[in-house]
């Protein structure tokens, strides 16, 4: 806390003998930073003697400045000077922060194929013309939607060409989460809705899935996916090989004829929430309801029976009498 007083409001006082509430401390001293037309006092908030006090909305940090005769003294009797002060500061406050939820792209460098910069995006259809405005990030979609993607690279580099090994989808942007859901594997297309485009441009991969939620309370899905960059037509890269199940070991010839395996990641994708608290909602109504007709038919039956069992019993009562 910083107090200024100015002095020709003030009494005419021996103003060296001001003093904060504990001066024992040297950095209480008012007469460091006062000067000529004010008493200035830099007062921290855990010393010279400051006392903290709270409400349901605030903390208050108090002090007082006072004069003594003698600064050694621990008392006095002569109530000259009493400046009270205090310091309010809400408990309670808001913060603002703004990011960018699009991820940019990633440049790379490979040891003899030079560099690769890989981009990764959404397209609203599959005419791939424009991608999805990264302001618009996270995206959101209904379950059942299809959703457009986009993987390109971008180098000097001559005859290459772009090769997808995998895709992942987790609720959380992390390559190494333990239960992600795989879209690619090994070059295999793996998910029944995941339909690949085909395009003249051997840097770029095209592709779409249905969308989905995982299961529980998560409703963001990220996507990755591991790429590499191969000599275009040479039959012995990774590249040529295409879909392999078995995930055969990369073959690496003396000329380097591939890069090494980098990951890119786009996302979040979000699912939206009103779909998802009306299938809700029908659900448990039909439970409910069907609850309510199973309950109704117990009742039906039990009194079905108990009638029955009665019936039968005076039914051979009369039997018995005829006899």
């Amino acid at each position: 806390m910083i107090v200024e007083v100015e002095k020709a409001t003030l009494p005419q006082l021996h103003y060296e003998y001001l003093r904060l509430s504990d001066p024992s401390n040297t950095v209480c001293s008012l007469q460091t930073h006062s000067n000529s037309t004010h008493v200035v006092a830099v007062v921290p908030l855990n010393a010279c003697g400051t006392q903290i006090e709270e409400d349901a909305d605030d903390l208050l940090f108090k002090n007082e400045i006072t004069i003594v005769d003698n600064t050694s003294d621990l008392i006095t009797r002569k109530h000259q000077l009493e400046m009270k002060f205090f310091c309010q500061y809400p408990k309670r406050g808001n913060v603002t922060f703004t990011f960018s939820a699009h991820r940019e792209n990633v440049t790379v460098w490979d040891k003899g194929l030079g560099r690769f910069t890989y981009g990764f995006e959404f397209f609203p259809d599959q005419r791939f013309v424009s991608r999805i405005d990264p302001r618009l990030y996270p995206l959101e979609y209904d379950v059942g939607d299809r959703i457009f993607m986009e993987i390109e690279a971008t180098t000097t580099v001559n005859n290459t060409q772009l090769f997808v090994e995998s895709c992942r989808a987790a609720p959380y942007d992390n390559t190494n989460y333990p239960h992600p859901y795989t879209l690619i594997e090994n070059g295999c297309n793996l998910d029944t809705t995941l339909i690949v485009y085909p395009t003249s441009n051997k840097k770029e991969f095209r592709f779409s899935i249905e969308a989905f939620k995982f299961i529980g309370l998560h409703d963001k899905v990220y996507i990755s996916c591991s790429v590499l960059m191969c000599e275009a037509g040479n039959p012995h890269t990774r590249c040529s090989r295409g879909c392999q199940p078995n995930g055969a070991a990369r073959a690496r010839r003396e000329a380097v004829i591939e890069s090494g395996i980098h990951y890119v990641s786009q996302g979040p994708l979000r699912l939206r929430r009103s779909v998802e608290a009306g299938n809700t909602g029908l659900n448990l109504n039909l439970v409910f309801i069907a609850g309510c007709a199973l309950a109704a038919v117990g009742m039906i039956c039990g009194v079905l029976l108990y009638k029955t069992k009665n019936s039968s019993f005076k039914y051979q009562l009369l039997s018995f009498e005829e006899n």
